[in-house]
């Protein structure tokens, strides 16, 4: 993947080099009994290989995309037949020099995205997700309005949404779309939304962003605020799905409440850079997925975006053009704790994975982690908690009270 650049020097960590394209590189280079050893502990139990057919293989080479497919299986039942269904994680850098007309910049991502999409139709995914704000560059490093707003649309209607809409139609597949929202019938405020398109191409509903980042150079408060619409589960014609944008994953309990509503998939569309969260990211899907017990897409935007003026993350430490690289390493985590290899650090990537939806009851009789949970005392203890008279219940050793 190319950097786009506007030919000013670029700061860059000296950890996670773009050139290093992920841990399944030197993986593979181990003798084999130690490689088994290390992905039983990395990737749980092993997880099937699905074939790609020689035509799917040749044009994903064309499109210079990676293309990767596995299988999680589910003990046959005689009551249930398998609950199949496969879904697709789509990575990819910018299509543009962020110098380029708004207008230009989109085109060139809509671009990238519609031979994925097809990509994955060939495959026959069901349900794909993208990145997050995939619409445009992930410019909120800059903390400058223009011309990045101008990237925001409605979620009914937008520019996007209607591309989406199409694409899923054409494909029969429900898509996850995170865009940038405009809602113009409440001042025009802006949002972080994932745009939910049903397999025929309507649009079931939306989900916007809960938690919002204040750290380093993810400045994002200064154009969006928290979601102020819950926890909310899409029932689409494959299955039970939720969204938990980005940041939300680093919050255990945004995890939780989607499982309490009833999710089978939640998919994480992020945009992170190496140097902030990179050793995070393999575990957070993975742990959300086991607590859980339910299935969970984890897709990271890839590549290096520079932007025309500099700026700093308040660390004291000297003005930037980018935001550093994003690693990509898109992967699906099951509840019973086995993972997919994730996609590289570094290229434009399809990821599918055929999942047996059975398998997540499979894991609540086995592991009663439902069952054992206590919501109540949690929801009485933080009920408590959040009250302005609350003090926190420390039983303190009567031999140290007055030292």
């Amino acid at each position: 993947v190319s950097t786009q650049s506007t030919g000013k020097q670029s700061l860059r960590s000296p950890m996670g080099s773009k050139d290093f394209s992920g841990i399944e590189s030197i993986i593979t280079k181990l003798e084999e009994n130690d490689r088994k050893e290390i992905e039983r502990l990395l990737y749980g139990s092993p997880v099937g290989v699905l074939e790609i057919p020689v035509q799917t293989n040749a044009k994903a080479k064309e499109l210079g995309v990676e293309l990767k497919g596995y299988k999680f299986s589910a003990q046959a039942e005689s009551t249930r037949k398998p609950r199949t269904v496969r879904v697709g994680l789509i990575q990819n850098s910018i299509g543009a020099p962020t110098t380029a007309p708004v207008l230009e910049q989109y085109q060139a991502i809509e671009r990238k995205i519609e031979s994925l999409l097809d990509l994955a139709a060939s495959m026959g995914v069901n349900i794909a997700c993208l990145q997050e704000a995939w619409t445009m560059p992930f410019a909120f490093c800059t903390r400058e309005k223009t011309p990045w707003c101008e990237f925001a649309e409605s979620a009914e209607d937008g520019v996007s949404v209607k591309f989406i809409q199409k694409m899923a139609k054409k494909h029969n597949m429900v898509i996850v779309s995170s865009i940038l929202e405009r809602d113009s019938l409440r001042g025009e405020v802006i949002w972080n939304t994932a745009v939910v398109v049903g397999n025929h191409g309507n649009v079931i509903g939306k989900h916007r962003k809960n938690h919002i980042p204040r750290v380093g150079d993810f400045n994002e408060s200064t154009y969006y605020m928290e979601g102020n619409d819950g926890h909310p589960v899409f029932q689409t014609a494959f299955g039970k799905i939720a969204v938990n944008i980005c940041y939300g994953r680093h919050h255990p309990l945004n995890w939780l409440m989607f499982g309490v509503n009833g999710a089978e998939i939640v998919f994480n569309p992020s945009a992170t850079v190496g140097a902030l969260s990179e050793p995070l990211w393999p575990i957070e899907a993975r742990n959300a997925a086991i607590a859980n017990s339910y299935f969970v897409g984890a897709i990271n935007r890839v590549g290096t975006e520079t932007f025309p003026n500099p700026f700093t993350s308040g660390d004291g430490k000297a003005a930037h053009v980018d935001f550093g690289h994003f690693y990509g390493s898109s992967y699906v985590a099951a509840p019973d704790g086995s993972r997919s290899p994730g996609l590289s650090r570094n290229q434009d990537g399809l990821l599918v994975s055929e999942l047996d939806l059975n398998l997540i009851r499979q894991v609540r009789d086995k592991w009663c982690f439902q069952m054992t949970q206590r919501l109540e005392l949690y929801a009485s203890s933080l009920t408590n908690a959040v009250s302005p008279s609350w003090t926190p219940q420390v039983i303190v050793d009567p031999l140290i009270a007055d030292k």
